[in-house]
């Protein structure tokens, strides 16, 4: 018995057809298909494409901002708004949590400006970049940083911890009770009403809990979606058919780029263990410093640059002879673009986000959101891809822009395969489909992942 047909569709501008699905895959394409006990979906003559992958998300960090206080533009401009937030804020054990802080909202925030903000309550806001905790002197003391060793606990000269901790997601949250890993549910839902049938989770060094977590959410069907980690421990094998293990998360940090050795022992131990590489790179000397241990170790199959925020127009060609994918999000010039325009060097400008230079130079290119920490609606990116224009209307790095089904396939490629060939709506493919009216942007009317709709 079949799973579901899809009646009076629209596949690549040939209407009228029907769409059945067997076994989670499609069976059989044609017109006027012959019913039998199956489920019926009528299309109503709108367009069925393949489901999206989302190629770099945080599950858990998307689920915890939704009970989180909103700390950053356009939510919150100026110290006297931050205060009146964290203030609002019932919060949760104890704790408060912010998301989304950036300096131009309160300046360079450290434990005594936040106190001055709020002492009353351990607080805990995360920069916008998610690469930094800010915590106030209750929280601070409530998570022990005066005696931590953790190497991102800043500190002053006089060795007391200013209270801004970076990269230290998996410890932070182990030093704070009762703060286990969120719900899934809701997150699935959401991805599900966007028309994405597949993520790629890219949390580094997800700990047991973590993984844990997002195989019993998967397993439950509370998340739908089929779930790609890079953050599993190295040597992890494949958890099921749709909880898999991709590249693996390296992150070249900008507040402590790695000795050189140091990564090309990492990369090497990668390789070695058969799994490619997946490398967090924002900046110019962060992409300068991989490529160069690149050169020197060598590429495998899967390499990818997460990111790629900002990418020299001589790195291109280099980036093309190593044979690296970059998955990045053009998404960041419609939510961020004013900002950048006023912090980022002139010169460096045309250099952010770069697509349309890498995929003329044959370099595989996906497209993702980041998200929560950029635009999740795989159409707001698509859209951004398209226009490039910032908050205010100004076009950023114009010649960067590529066209709508460029966007829409940087969307298509397997999980495993990020900028590979786009999947199809073809006989013999996964019966993970979208149906979407043929406006532009097109909005989702129904979701099936594995012949089973979930929108």
């Amino acid at each position: 018995m079949s799973d579901l047909i899809i009646a009076n569709c629209t596949i690549e501008a040939v209407p009228g057809l029907d769409i059945r699905i067997g076994d989670g895959l499609i069976a059989e394409i044609g017109y006027n298909l012959e019913r039998g006990s199956e489920a019926v979906l009528d299309a109503e003559d709108n367009d069925v494409i393949p489901g999206l992958c989302d190629h770099h998300i945080h599950l858990h960090a998307l689920a915890a901002r939704r009970a989180s206080v909103e700390c950053g533009p356009p939510f919150v401009r100026s110290s006297t708004e931050l205060a009146a937030a964290l203030h609002s804020s019932p919060g949760a054990n104890g704790w408060i949590r912010g998301v989304g802080y950036f300096e131009s909202a309160s300046g360079e925030l450290d434990r005594d400006q936040l106190d001055r903000l709020h002492s009353a309550r351990p607080v805990r806001i995360q920069h916008r970049s998610g690469a930094l905790w800010i915590l106030n002197t209750a929280g601070v003391e409530a998570t022990g940083l005066e005696q931590a060793d953790h190497p991102g606990v800043e500190r002053d000269s006089a060795g007391r911890p200013t209270g801004r901790v970076w990269r230290a997601d998996a410890w932070l949250r182990d030093q704070i009770p009762g703060n286990a890993p969120p719900s899934l549910k809701a997150v699935g839902s959401e991805l599900a009403a966007l028309g994405i049938t597949s993520v790629t989770d890219a949390t580094p060094d997800l700990d047991a809990d973590g993984i844990a977590s997002i195989s019993e959410a998967v397993s439950k069907r509370e998340l739908t979606q089929r779930v790609h980690l890079l953050g599993a421990p190295l040597g992890s094998g494949q958890f099921s058919d749709r909880l898999t293990v991709g590249p693996y998360k390296i992150v070249l940090a900008d507040s402590g780029l790695p000795d050189l050795d140091e990564l090309a022992r990492t990369i090497t131990a990668c390789h070695g263990a058969g799994r490619a590489i997946a490398a967090h790179s924002v900046s110019r000397e962060a992409l300068l410093i991989l490529l160069s241990v690149l050169r020197e170790v060598g590429t495998i199959r899967g390499d990818r640059v997460e990111h790629g925020a900002l990418i020299p127009a001589e790195s291109v060609e280099e980036i093309h002879r190593l044979g690296l994918t970059v998955v990045t999000q053009p998404g960041f010039i419609a939510d961020r673009g004013d900002d950048y325009l006023e912090h980022v060097d002139p010169m460096d400008i045309n250099d952010l986000y770069r697509c349309r230079s890498l995929l003329d130079s044959s370099v595989p290119v996906a497209f993702s959101s980041d998200a929560p920490y950029g635009p999740l609606d795989p159409w707001t990116v698509i859209a951004a891809a398209q226009s490039r224009t910032t908050p205010a209307d100004v076009v950023l790095g114009g010649e960067e822009s590529v066209d709508y089904d460029s966007a829409l396939d940087a969307y298509l490629g397997e999980p495993n395969d990020p900028g590979g060939p786009p999947r199809r709506v073809v006989v013999g493919a996964s019966g993970d489909l979208v149906v979407l009216t043929k406006s532009r942007p097109p909005t989702v009317l129904a979701t099936v992942i594995g012949g089973r709709q979930v929108y």
